[in-house]
């Protein structure tokens, strides 16, 4: 899963949403300089990592992209999930889209000293651009895939990806939603331990 889901999944912005929007930037031993609350969201975002890489409704929709991705498929199907989340955000939360990423925004800059340095160097731009409102727009998912592109190793294809997501949406969002329903349990079950 991408920033949207991870960050939802978290519950109300607190430590353990900052913890599940760094953990990719927190690597080994790194995790031990936070603080307890933010460990337990880095070792969440694993978790759900983990459980998304192994499912097989996973697994199906990065097979969509590989014409385009190769071994990078899977990374954006996280992105495309996303899509779907914000897309259908209404069903998953009561707060509109807009205030929520408004809130997440306001607590990540009051907490801006405690995130990473690359987080850092990286949140006023996600800031600005409302990337996490913006995934609920076809033409927010291709510049973020551009995005992407431009600033890691994922292949520039982002005109494919959009044809393939484009030419099979409806069949995509089935199986984001069978997934996602799946995942929120796991991370229930996770949160009540």
């Amino acid at each position: 899963m991408n920033f949207l889901a991870h960050i939802y999944l978290s519950g109300n912005p607190g430590p353990l949403m900052i913890g599940n929007f760094i953990a990719d930037f927190v690597k080994g031993k790194q995790v031990e300089r936070f603080a307890p609350e933010i460990q337990d969201g880095i070792r969440l975002h694993r978790k759900i990592d983990a459980f998304t890489d192994s499912h097989p409704v996973v697994k199906q929709s990065s097979v969509r992209f590989k014409p385009c991705y190769q071994r990078y498929s899977s990374v954006v199907v996280d992105v495309i999930y996303d899509h779907f989340l914000a897309k259908n955000w209404q069903q998953y939360s009561p707060v509109p889209l807009h205030t929520y990423v408004s809130q997440v925004h306001t607590y990540l800059l009051k907490n801006y000293f405690v995130l990473p340095n690359r987080v850092k160097g990286f949140l006023p731009f996600l800031i600005k651009s409302r990337r996490l409102e913006n995934y609920q727009h076809m033409w927010g998912i291709q510049k973020s895939l551009s995005l992407m592109a431009n600033h890691s190793s994922l292949p520039a294809e982002s005109e494919c990806g959009m044809k393939i997501m484009s030419e099979q949406y409806a069949a995509l969002e089935k199986e984001f939603k069978f997934f996602f329903t799946e995942l929120r349990q796991m991370v229930e079950k996770e949160l009540a331990k």
